[in-house]
């Protein structure tokens, strides 16, 4: 049940990131134009291969790490 849960998290936090962050960049980047959809969705998917691996990974990791930390 844990690995399930891993996995939809780092899938629904990912998206929800990566789709407020590119739009964001995008949008700083052209303004607002008639390509702004476009290059958003085209950013959106190449920032989503690399972050939800990079999640999918590390977050467990940071987890154990931070958990360690305040349990001092």
């Amino acid at each position: 049940m844990e690995k399930k849960v891993h996995l939809i998290f780092s899938i629904v936090m990912s998206v929800f990131m990566i789709l407020i962050m590119s739009f964001v960049v995008t949008y700083m980047n052209i303004g607002w134009t008639d390509q702004t959809i476009n290059k958003w969705l085209e950013s959106f998917a190449i920032a989503w291969l690399v972050g939800f691996p990079l999640l999918f990974i590390f977050a467990p990791i940071f987890k154990k790490i931070i958990v360690q930390f305040l349990s001092k």
